[in-house]
């Protein structure tokens, strides 16, 4: 997938290791029988970092939710750990907080860090009693494996379903200073907005105030994280954190000034870019779909329509069977809940074989099937939707919905 370009910032590898002072490992500790697939990972600063979190609205919660809220409300925003298991989910278990616990005291003691400043992060099945030992048996060899070089390895060791590792990470300036910001993600299924079965994890060597790092965290989550959907089932275990250690020595960002903007922006690249490698890599998916809502009377109305097509499972279908169904859209559009008039809505189909006028003023207009059929045909369609009612817009992601997802979900537990 082609990263969205921005004047003025670099893509750059390494992921969480992009950024100065951030190192990383990823091994087998024996929660996934397949010993060639990692699942256990550590994250780490040389520096203490100001840390922002969101989580999933989901009431149910894992317990290493519950125990990293907890954490960061003690250290006072402060981190310089991440330590997180794929294969258990640890949620819905009667000793889940004590054995998220014991993790971050395994990986506190082994680092000589607070055990406070430990982030604790878990997926896989819901409901089954985490293995603590091997955890236990592993934490001082992913310790003394820590390097930026491995990024990949802590990558690799949090992925369940996911296909492709998903890595993004800019480089760009701020007070005359080099900085970069980098994360890794991973989710393939169970994906809704307001988070998803997600594990997101993203650092910087930037500068900044703890309070408009949470600030500009909450207002990037809402234009891509939360406008990503892959099957309607929002996750128990959804966490994305933000770590800044301050390596990069900027003139430290206090106000919503011109720096505050451009590490908004930074932020927002990496977030947009890793939503739409979840929504590609979506479980079964065959295709990514982006909506894109304009002429809108506010942004909330355009996420609300962007979100309400994207999650269509009628839309997905049509996607998966490269059908120019433009009424399943309309549909979609109009059981939106947002205040608009449909009478004036165009709906046009985009891919890089073409753009396709389908519905104009709420009905629909004569297209070439065979021209719709060979837009839909690619990997990467945009469903482009005008409510020509204001100036306001708005993005959301998702992914067709396949025969391999069924077969993937019937049988997720083995």
């Amino acid at each position: 997938m082609k990263f969205t370009e921005q004047p003025g910032f670099t893509y750059v590898e390494g992921g969480v290791c992009a950024a100065t002072g951030f190192v990383a490992n990823g091994l087998n500790c024996g929660l996934n029988p397949d010993k060639e697939k990692n699942d256990l990972a550590l994250v780490y600063s040389e520096r203490v970092c100001d840390t922002a979190a969101v989580y999933t609205q989901n009431k149910v919660k894992g317990a290493p939710i519950l125990v990293t809220k907890k954490h960061l409300q003690m250290s006072g925003n402060k981190a310089r750990a991440i330590i997180a298991n794929s294969k258990n989910a640890n949620t819905c278990n009667a000793d889940g907080e004590a054995k998220a616990e014991r993790m971050a005291q395994l990986a506190a003691e082994a680092l000589s860090i607070p055990v406070d400043e430990v982030i604790v992060a878990s997926t896989g099945v819901i409901g089954q009693v985490l293995p603590i030992e091997p955890i236990e048996s592993h934490i001082d060899e992913l310790v003394s494996g820590l390097a930026a070089a491995n990024h990949g390895k802590a990558e690799y060791a949090i992925m369940t379903t996911d296909t492709v590792m998903k890595e993004v990470a800019v480089t760009f300036e701020i007070g005359g200073k080099k900085v970069t910001l980098g994360g890794m993600a991973k989710g393939s299924g169970m994906i809704h907005p307001n988070m998803a079965t997600t594990l997101n994890f993203v650092t910087t060597d930037v500068s900044i105030d703890v309070s408009l790092l949470q600030k500009a965290l909450s207002r990037i989550v809402k234009i891509t994280y939360n406008c990503l959907s892959v099957d309607g089932d929002q996750s128990t275990n959804d966490m994305l954190c933000v770590l800044a250690n301050g390596a990069a020595q900027n003139p430290k960002i206090v106000t919503e000034n011109e720096d505050y903007d451009t590490f908004c922006t930074a932020l927002y690249l990496v977030l947009m870019n890793l939503t739409k490698m979840l929504a590609k890599d979506g479980e079964g998916a065959t295709k990514l779909l982006e909506c894109e809502v304009k002429g809108a009377p506010d942004q909330d109305t355009a996420i609300i329509v962007a979100k309400s097509v994207i999650r269509s499972p009628l839309f997905k279908c049509a996607m998966f069977g490269e059908d120019a169904n433009w009424g399943r859209i309309l549909c979609a559009i109009g059981y939106a809940e947002a205040d608009f008039d449909i009478d004036k809505v165009d709906v046009n189909l985009e891919s890089e074989f073409g753009n396709i006028a389908v519905c104009k003023n709420g009905s629909g207009v004569d297209f070439s099937e065979e021209k719709a059929a060979k837009i839909l045909s690619s990997d990467e369609i945009s469903i482009q939707i005008d409510l020509h009612q204001g100036i306001e817009h708005a993005k959301a992601w998702g992914c067709d919905l396949t025969y391999d997802y069924v077969k993937i979900n019937g049988d997720y537990r083995s």
